[in-house]
């Protein structure tokens, strides 16, 4: 339970603030419009519809102003390394960025489809009135002003042949509503699991749709369809009293206080909402525009086993963290697309690197553009480095790493950073253990961090720290034939698929048992799990680490970390 709350708690208080605030604010505008004086002519035509598509027009802009904050990742590594001396705890909600970007995202999503709705009904219901000849309150209403050219009237739907389709396509709400509305569509469907992991080139491009969004957002309130009742007008006109005799309006009639009641629109507001982080996101375009056209050099370019792409590069003034990411683009592949991988160098090193495993058309492109083109290189564009929950390894007295495939690269990182600081008898390394996961499907993927992973053995044996790193190598597809020969050579020195001292295993690791035996071995520790990987692996890691922390504060502690970009 300890567990729990230290990693859920303080999520769950952000998203409550913000559900509240969504609340708060639809609650209030709702009641605003429903009961503000100023609409009262305008409920008249509309009832309640009017309420409902104002309160969700407000949710929009308040969600809309949220939705680009978590994407801008300058802002976020600017406010992690802020954030440096801060509780843990606090630095960790920094990782659940997507996962608040996506949330703000259903709800623009479901106030867009109530506010949709509701201004569907508002336009049948001005066309029910328009069309109304009976002398009722509604008729009379449309009627008002609609031959003057003050711009004083209530119903956009000034004739009997307007249709509410016709001023759906030849308004400014109506026509940039449907241009809203349509990217909206776009982008939350190309956002599906299933679509970004298999196409994530439809994903990236119609991703950038959000600046027609945006573009739309601000001007769609500009014409003001809705009205309500002017503050000089209500001066002249308390519609609560002059409603009951609506056909002695005007001039002529002997009441001050019941002149013809004039209207004007509700100024446009989303602007106000968006101007901030619309700024901040253009300032953020621009600085990886800048750093993306800084000159980076390959030195090295390998291809290892199972298809994976090894490029190490120098760029002036690069400087990284462990665990950290950077986005590359290679033009001659793409000029347009930008593509994350996790940093496998150290920050001791003279140079970073990736490693870039071939899953999907831009990545195999990459590789065979690479294999294509020797002895040159193409160019290679790098924006970044961005901090990751990996950042915060050396935090802990206690490691659990778990890597899954390709998802081993910012342990990479890790690791060498470890042999780097044992090298250099670095006294300020908190850590004293590190339990090492890796699952791999086939052994050719052990291939390119053999080399790093026997430095480390050795380097460790001759410091006489060979207790520092636990690592268990799980292959998780294998056929009897490579079982045999293992089982056969059990007794060597070296393991017959990696060559390494660490025998390797079959299948996948006993989380509970794995778990079990840390909380054991170090009882009053606390203990980062770091997990870049799939889904499932995520939710049973951050299943053990909730069911084997204590509830006492002085004993054992997991906190849980996953890599997210």
């Amino acid at each position: 339970m300890g567990n729990w709350v230290v990693n859920h708690w303080f999520p769950a208080v952000v998203i409550a603030a913000w559900l509240g605030l969504n609340v708060f604010l639809f609650v209030y505008y709702f009641l605003l419009f429903d009961r503000d004086k100023k609409f009262y002519y305008t409920r008249v035509l509309l009832g309640s519809a009017l309420a409902w598509a104002r309160a969700s027009a407000k949710c929009l802009n308040f969600n809309s102003m949220l939705i680009l904050l978590p994407v801008c990742r300058n802002l976020l590594s600017f406010l992690r390394g802020t954030c440096s001396c801060c509780r843990r705890t606090m630095r960790k909600q920094l990782d659940h960025n997507l996962t608040f970007h996506k949330l703000v995202a259903y709800a623009i999503a479901l106030f867009t489809a109530v506010h949709i709705i509701a201004h569907l009904c508002n336009f049948e219901w001005y066309n029910d009135s328009q069309q109304a000849a009976d002398g009722s309150l509604s008729s009379i209403l449309s009627n008002l002003h609609q031959d003057e050219e003050s711009n004083k009237w209530l119903n956009p739907i000034h004739t009997n042949s307007t249709t509410p389709a016709y001023v759906t396509f030849t308004t400014i709400p109506g026509l940039t509503g449907v241009i809203i509305t349509v990217a909206l569509i776009l982008m939350v469907t190309s956002s599906m699991e299933f679509i970004r992991r298999s196409y994530f080139e439809v994903f990236w491009y119609t991703h950038h749709l959000f600046i027609i969004y945006f573009a739309g957002l601000v001007i769609h309130g500009i014409a003001g369809l809705v009205r309500g009742q002017t503050a000089e007008s209500l001066n002249k006109h308390n519609p609560e009293h002059c409603v009951q005799d609506p056909t002695h309006w005007g001039r002529n009639n002997t009441d001050s206080h019941c002149e013809e009641p004039e209207f004007g629109s509700i100024p446009a507001e989303s602007w106000k909402w968006v101007l901030t982080p619309i700024l901040l996101y253009v300032f953020e375009r621009f600085l990886r525009f800048w750093r993306s056209r800084q000159r980076v050099v390959v030195t090295k370019a390998v291809v290892h086993p199972s298809k994976v792409l090894e490029l190490q590069m120098h760029k002036k003034g690069f400087s990284m963290e462990v665990g950290q990411y950077i986005f590359i683009n290679c033009p001659s592949v793409s000029r347009l697309e930008w593509h994350p991988f996790t940093l496998t160098s150290a920050p001791e090193e003279d140079f970073f690197s990736v490693h870039i495993r071939a899953a999907g058309d831009w990545t195999e492109n990459l590789i065979d553009t690479f294999q294509q083109q020797k002895p040159k290189t193409p160019r290679i564009e790098v924006d970044g480095p961005f901090g990751t929950a990996s950042e915060d390894v050396f935090q802990y007295e206690v490691a659990m790493l778990v890597g899954a495939g390709i998802g081993v690269t910012p342990f990479a990182s890790v690791l060498k950073s470890v042999w780097y600081k044992f090298q250099h008898a670095d006294q300020r390394l908190k850590t004293k253990k590190i339990y090492f996961y890796w699952l791999c499907r086939d052994t050719g993927a052990f291939a390119w961090f053999n080399d790093l992973l026997a430095s480390l053995e050795q380097e460790m044996e001759e410091s006489g720290k060979t207790g520092f790193l636990n690592y268990r190598l799980f292959l998780t597809g294998w056929d009897n034939s490579i079982a045999g020969q293992a089982a056969f050579n059990f007794d060597n020195d070296t393991d017959v698929v990696t060559g390494l001292k660490q025998k390797t295993s079959f299948g996948r690791p006993m989380w509970s048992n794995e778990f079990s035996a840390v909380a054991t071995a170090h009882p009053r520790s606390v203990v980062g799990v770091f997990l870049c990987g799939p889904q499932a692996l995520a939710k049973s890691l951050q299943n053990c680490c909730h069911q084997y922390s204590s509830l006492d504060p002085r004993k054992v502690k997991f906190y849980f970390n996953k890599e997210n970009f």
